[in-house]
């Protein structure tokens, strides 16, 4: 089975499928849920990105290649690094579905993420 397969991304507010484990890529922790609901699974804020790098891409997609490449920079040294390989081992314990209350899964970082880990 590829990685591809086993790699699904859900928004947090989505009730899970048999799908994994549940890990939530944000950097915040989601309003409106307690640190222990299951619609959120383990945390790794460590592998989202900076809060200057989301505050200028703000959600535009016309700046998403450049958040793109600025993203996977962060993710290539040191803090973003190490949870970056968090993130694949857990890949290699099962299929993860990555979590987020981002509201455009395509245009977000856990895009990016994917791309990185398949």
């Amino acid at each position: 089975m590829g990685a591809r397969r086993r790699i699904g991304v859900a928004r947090v507010y989505e009730e899970p499928a048999d799908d994994g484990e549940r890990v939530l890529v944000d950097r915040l922790w989601p309003r409106g849920f307690r640190k222990d609901d299951p619609l959120v699974g383990r945390w790794i804020p460590k592998v989202a990105p900076s809060t200057e790098l989301r505050k200028w891409y703000s959600h535009e997609v016309a700046r998403f290649e450049e958040f793109a490449a600025r993203y996977t920079a962060e993710l290539e040294t040191g803090e973003g690094a190490a949870a970056l390989a968090e993130l694949r081992d857990a890949l290699r314990a099962g299929p993860v579905t990555l979590v987020t209350a981002a509201r455009d899964l395509d245009a977000s970082h856990v895009a990016v993420l994917v791309r990185l880990l398949s």
